[in-house]
């Protein structure tokens, strides 16, 4: 069954505004008036992904740039209508649809990730946990959770480094490990983590809630520490510091 004429030019007009070079305007719609509005849908993509990705923009020329944002805007079917989702769409375009294409730095996708991090927690419902004095005299008797404004990540690449001035080809032969979180203010912040930190962070994730001794005798004994009370001292200081950033909070007990 043939469509409409009405979608018949719908479709025209999609097709010409996503790729005008490949695809001709509809008939009877003036050129001018067709390249006034593919330049209007276009510049409001563009300029949304560059605020959203200011540090990936600013690192790639001109060119390379709205090369991506061209390819983007040409085939990515969103599945969303919202400005505010774009980011995350333009995220999942460089995951599973941008292949190929030498010229792209190697961490394009991390440094992307690690920017629509910061945009997902700025709008994330949610407050952080309260300050607990219990956290801060005796942490390790405490039942500690992870605050669900908290995100621990790994990277290959370490991209709270990159900028014009630095831009590695190589991965580095230990993963960036960072906490993204938003504190008691409403401020997003990026904190590099040890190992041991960030192993914690990861089973708070798992296990929801454990308490703070147990967690850190388990990670002792993962690292293989021969005397686990040598990292009690460390683990107390870990934790009061991870309450008093918001990153972790206090379970009352019964």
């Amino acid at each position: 069954m043939s469509k409409p004429n009405f979608q018949e030019t719908q479709y025209a007009f999609a097709a010409y505004i996503r790729e005008p070079f490949r695809n001709p305007a509809p008939t009877g719609v003036k050129p001018e008036r067709a390249a006034m509005y593919r330049e209007l849908f276009f510049n409001n993509i563009n300029n949304f992904i560059a605020t959203s990705f200011p540090v990936l923009k600013t690192i790639l020329d001109q060119a390379h740039w709205s090369d991506l944002v061209e390819d983007f805007f040409a085939h990515h079917r969103s599945a969303t209508p919202y400005f505010s989702d774009f980011a995350e769409e333009f995220l999942a375009f460089l995951r599973d649809e941008r292949t190929g294409h030498p010229q792209d730095p190697p961490f394009l996708l991390e440094l992307a990730h690690y920017e629509w991090v910061e945009l997902a927690l700025e709008i994330a419902k949610g407050e952080a946990p309260l300050p607990s004095l219990a956290l801060e005299k005796n942490p390790l008797e405490c039942i500690i959770s992870l605050s669900n404004l908290v995100w621990p990540l790994a990277y290959r690449f370490p991209v709270q480094r990159i900028c014009q001035a630095y831009q590695p080809q190589e991965p580095l032969t230990e993963p960036t490990l960072l906490a993204v979180y938003r504190d008691r203010e409403d401020t997003v912040h990026f904190v590099e983590l040890n190992p041991p930190t960030y192993r914690l962070l990861q089973i708070l994730e798992t296990q929801g809630c454990i308490q703070a001794k147990e967690c850190v005798l388990q990670i002792a004994e993962e690292l293989r520490v021969t005397d686990p009370s040598s990292i009690l001292g460390f683990g107390a200081d870990m934790i009061r510091d991870l309450g008093n950033r918001g990153i972790i909070g206090e379970i009352p007990k019964d």
